[in-house]
């Protein structure tokens, strides 16, 4: 089951750095990218993909990472989870995963009246892509190295 998480995952990263790759080439990132609908083709792609990786590694894959270790219980709540994956080195610190989710939601909002804003969060999103990529790849590492999967 953790193997078809990480696999999903890994789909919508691959998908969304694709998107990302191709923002990364223009010139700059401001409220004049909304006017190019190709542009604007991109930003959706890499914002859906964006929330789609924090959707199933927060709500799926931490779950069942900790479960796979033990240390999962009915009543955790997120936090309690952010708190297991900092004691595993996961993360660096608990509040990590929260400021990507601040992150993720400057992003979703309905860019026709904060365009600047959402640009704003796409150039910060862009450091934020390749720290959440490596805590994907740090969950499988440590399942791999324990021969958990």
């Amino acid at each position: 089951m953790i193997i078809d998480i990480i696999n999903k995952v890994k789909l919508h990263l691959n998908r969304a750095k694709s998107a990302l790759n191709e923002i990364k080439e223009w010139q700059k990132i401001d409220e004049t990218i909304f006017t190019d609908f190709e542009k604007v083709k991109t930003i959706d792609t890499f914002i859906y993909r964006f929330s789609k990786i924090q959707d199933l590694m927060g709500q799926k894959l931490f779950k069942v990472f900790i479960n796979e270790l033990g240390e999962y219980r009915e009543n955790m709540s997120l936090i309690d989870i952010l708190d297991k994956l900092e004691k595993f080195e996961i993360l660096e610190h608990a509040n990590q995963w929260r400021e990507y989710r601040n992150i993720r939601n400057i992003l979703t909002h309905e860019y026709p009246n904060n365009e600047k804003e959402v640009a704003d969060g796409i150039s910060i999103s862009i450091d934020a892509f390749a720290e959440i990529e490596n805590i994907l790849y740090k969950i499988e590492n440590y399942l791999k190295d324990r021969s958990l999967i």
